[in-house]
């Protein structure tokens, strides 16, 4: 049995390090990070180019009904933020 839960935890730990670069426990991820953070004015939903008022924004996010739902805001890893229009940070995709 210990066997087991030992073997259990050494793959799942090696599936995390496969993972690390799109983790979340990855700082470059990390909400807790200021690039990611829609405290970061790059980030903000105050920035007009984040604004669901600007119509000449091109880095909406719609559903399929063509409501505008967020936006994103390309990270320095070649990444991306995801953000609800009111800058919650909803999702992320990593650079690497």
């Amino acid at each position: 049995m210990k066997t087991a839960i030992l073997l259990m935890a050494l793959l799942s730990t090696g599936a995390m390090a496969g993972n690390y670069q799109n983790s979340p426990y990855n700082y470059n991820n990390s909400a807790n990070n200021f690039e990611n953070s829609s405290s970061n004015y790059k980030n903000s939903p105050n920035n007009y180019a984040n604004s669901p008022n600007n119509y000449s924004s091109t880095n909406g996010i719609y559903d399929n009904s063509g409501n505008r739902t967020g936006y994103t805001v390309h990270k320095n890893d070649g990444g991306h933020n995801y953000f609800s229009n009111s800058g919650k940070r909803i999702g992320y995709s990593s650079g690497h």
